[in-house]
């Protein structure tokens, strides 16, 4: 592969560089792209059990270099160890799923007059996937995994700090017996390997997971070919805790709601809505909570939080917090990497910076409601509507305020948000499409109509 220019990969717990590799240049995704369509032909041509099969063989080795991949997150992205091994856990669990549904990407029979009609599922070709940074081993094989399962090739864009397990994934696939050229990795920049995939014409879809601002332009490029896209853009969740809620439980599992991967993430709830009436007292069991996480070494097995992913996020971060606001605060490391303590704050108004914009750290804001009506229209003044949660005893409160809250994942009395089984995406800014769940693979097709006349020829 050519390259413009060499990615320097750099541990965000050292500074120290991990690794540099090579950038991916336009010329090298349109070579990449015309492999990748050679091999998707062979590929969809295979029968499904066969297919099924070499993406068991694929979940296997993944399953196997578990542990190998999972220190490698450590490195090239700060996460704990414990996450990044979930992390690894997660793209085997996503190839097994999505292995379980090449054999049921099923079309349908339509009665119609006259004949015999059915429908359908046809792979869409080459599809490339942009993944980000703050989850680079998952995110990519949401889509990776369902797209090839559905016949088609993938051609992956890491993000550029975090291209290491993506080049590894590949390996994998290859070692576990999937056609050459099939699944490709192109780390790179951008707004080089990045653009180049989604202006490229023999790139049929694009999976884009990143800012919002980054998303509109993907949909923009690939609204000229008319090309399909996914986006999974930005979020600023609210975790809305009424006053009848089991209050302790709320506030023991509020902290990691929006510190971990240490708040780089778009599902964080960085708006914690909490009933006027049981505000001080929440503040009081949640302050011992945020005071007690510990921040360090991501490859320490104690450690809850690691640091952010790079100096400019760390900057990022800071611009949004004023050193001398009220708030509950934890500790981080000083000394080389890019460490930023847990932050809550307090006394913050609805509608200021911090508090409406994804500030992507490990930083909230608490904001008092009233009553359900108020506590609702607080959770959608924003543009985004990715997740939230709310904690309540009443079941018919859970039932009218999950209908009522504007967001595309909500959990009730905990903080889940994404499960491989399950749809996942977002509302309004927050993107467009859903990944994950059952209907995964057919997100990856085409539906052709076929009508069979009964009638025989005219005469």
């Amino acid at each position: 592969m050519s390259h413009e220019f060499e990615l320097q990969v750099l541990n965000p717990a050292t500074e120290e560089v991990v690794a540099t590799v090579p950038g991916a240049t336009a010329a090298d995704v349109d070579a990449a792209a015309v492999r990748a369509t050679a091999a998707q032909a062979g590929w969809a041509a295979l029968p499904p059990a066969d297919r099924a099969r070499l993406l068991r063989r694929f979940a296997v080795a993944v399953d196997e270099h578990l542990e190998e991949l999972a220190r490698l997150e450590v490195r090239e992205a700060g996460h704990t160890i414990g996450n990044a091994r979930w992390e690894a856990g997660n793209v085997r669990d996503l190839l097994d799923y999505a292995a379980g549904g090449v054999e049921r990407l099923l079309g349908h029979q339509i009665p119609v007059p006259g004949g015999l009609n059915v429908t359908i599922l046809e792979p869409l070709g080459v599809v490339g996937v942009i993944a980000p940074w703050n989850f680079p081993m998952p995110i990519a094989a949401w889509g990776t995994a369902p797209a090839l399962a559905a016949g088609n090739a993938v051609l992956l864009k890491p993000a550029e700090t975090t291209p290491l397990t993506a080049l590894r994934l590949a390996e994998l696939a290859l070692e576990a017996g999937l056609p050459e050229h099939l699944f490709q990795v192109l780390p790179g920049r951008g707004p080089v390997a990045g653009n180049a995939l989604v202006e490229h014409p023999g790139v049929a879809k694009i999976v884009f997971t990143g800012s919002t601002a980054v998303g509109k332009q993907v949909l923009a490029k690939g609204s000229a070919l008319l090309k399909r896209v996914t986006l999974e853009l930005g979020g600023k969740s609210p975790n809305i805790v009424f006053a009848d809620a089991d209050l302790e439980a709320a506030a023991a599992a509020a902290p990691m709601s929006f510190l971990d991967n240490s708040g780089q993430d778009c599902c964080a709830r960085t708006r914690i809505l909490v009933q006027r009436s049981v505000h001080d007292r929440f503040l009081d069991l949640l302050a011992p909570a945020i005071e007690s996480v510990l921040v360090g070494d991501p490859a320490d097995e104690k450690t809850d939080m690691g640091p952010l992913i790079s100096k400019s996020q760390l900057e990022r971060v800071r611009s949004y917090v004023d050193a001398g606001a009220p708030g509950i605060r934890g500790t981080a490391p000083d000394g080389p990497g890019f460490w930023f303590p847990p932050t809550l704050l307090t006394g913050v108004e609805p509608h200021a910076r911090v508090a409406v914009e994804e500030v992507f750290g490990p930083v909230a804001v608490v904001l008092p409601f009233d009553d359900e009506a108020d506590a609702v229209a607080l959770a959608n003044a924003t543009d985004y509507g990715l997740s939230g949660s709310l904690w309540t005893r009443d079941v018919g409160r859970a039932l009218r305020v999950s209908q009522a809250v504007r967001a595309g994942n909500l959990s009730v009395n905990s903080h889940s948000s994404v499960r491989y089984w399950t749809p996942f995406g977002g509302f309004k800014q927050s993107g467009i499409g859903r990944e994950l769940g059952p209907d995964a693979l057919a997100a990856f097709t085409e539906t052709k109509n076929v009508f069979i006349s009964t009638e025989g020829p005219a005469q």
